[in-house]
């Protein structure tokens, strides 16, 4: 029950975090594969740690028939075999220019029909494809290039560097390929993005057994930057998901101090002699570790970096939550100078 209740608690302060990001500065972002992706996503972790698919769809409370056919949608089409469902859709009205549903339909007579007429449905929720009429001759045609940039442009797709610019650091070396199907970039998107991280130095190019990979040796977002905040998040959550990760599986491969987190909650007020002190930990904290992170480069650029070696990641962040009678528990009911100390 504990576990239950913990994992309902993630959950929630996710969607929480995922709402907010969907209406940052106005903006109201698609969410139609939102619950799609993490569905599936989920799937594939449990079966990559050995979970039977009868086990998983209990797991999700599903029917193995149903669960099945959830799966079939969002995975790989029984018409066009080593392709998702969503992606062969996608190219064949692409190739069409424009079609109509019953081809659509004829096209993918092997896969459920119920699944190609959802796949569609997302498809123009996305507006990745737009449709005009109704019924069987319903006429579909894929955005073009031209308009889905002008989609991106105004739905404030600043910062793509960035974010894929943290996604190599955190994840490289990897592929275009790795990156598009764990991500849900186009492949186009990537390269072109890729290409000119590459071309300023932020990313670089390796060969390894062949293949074309791409890492970062380092990952700095200007503190107050109006463009890359969105990389700044990612990296953030990130290094938290990693840590609680390491704890929970006891991957810790040196004294135990190094590895786990742990969180403290401090309660002051204006005229609270240590006020000042206490807003300024996140400040000291930044200078102190940019200057480690100072020496740690410069010697590594003199040195080299094997690739046999430790990346260690610190994370380290800070916020204020105003209380009061209105908002939380009253100043009689703590104690001023509580601190809660939390090791995961």
């Amino acid at each position: 029950m504990t576990l239950e209740l913990l994992i309902h608690s993630i959950v929630r302060q996710t969607t929480i975090l995922i709402a907010r990001l969907a209406t940052s500065g106005g903006t109201r972002a698609p969410l139609a594969q939102v619950a799609d992706q993490v569905f599936y996503h989920l799937v594939k972790e449990l079966e990559e740690q050995g979970v039977s698919r009868k086990v998983c769809a209990d797991m999700f409370g599903l029917g193995l028939r149903t669960y099945q056919r959830k799966i079939q949608r969002l995975g790989e089409s029984l018409t066009d075999r080593g392709r998702s469902l969503w992606e062969a859709t996608l190219d064949y009205i692409r190739a069409q220019k424009m079609v109509t549903r019953a081809q659509v339909l004829e096209r993918f007579v092997r896969d459920d029909e119920l699944l190609v007429r959802s796949v569609l449905h997302d498809l123009c929720e996305s507006s990745l494809v737009f449709s005009s009429g109704s019924g069987p001759q319903t006429v579909f045609r894929a955005a073009s290039d031209e308009e889905i940039e002008a989609l991106r442009h105004i739905q404030s797709g600043e910062g793509l560097d960035e974010l894929i610019w943290a996604l190599v650091y955190r994840l490289g070396p990897v592929s275009v390929r790795d990156i598009v199907k764990d991500t849900g970039f186009s492949r186009d998107e990537f390269k072109a993005a890729v290409t000119r991280l590459v071309e300023s130095g932020r990313v670089e190019e390796v060969t390894v057994d062949g293949e074309k990979l791409y890492r970062s040796r380092s990952l700095v977002i200007p503190l107050g930057s109006p463009v890359g905040w969105e990389a700044a998040v990612f990296d953030h959550y990130k290094a938290i998901v990693n840590t609680i990760i390491a704890r929970v599986a006891g991957e810790t491969p040196a004294p135990p101090d190094t590895t786990g987190g742990c969180t403290f909650t401090l309660e002051v007020w204006d005229e609270h002699p240590l006020k000042d002190h206490v807003y300024g930990t996140l400040g000291r904290l930044r200078a102190e570790l940019r200057e480690v992170r100072a020496q740690v480069e410069a010697y590594n650029e003199a040195q080299g970096v094997p690739d046999d070696h430790m990346r260690v990641l610190l994370y380290a962040g800070q916020c204020l939550i105003s209380q009061g009678p209105a908002l939380g528990p009253s100043a009689s009911e703590l104690n001023a100078s509580r601190t809660l100390v939390h090791d995961p």
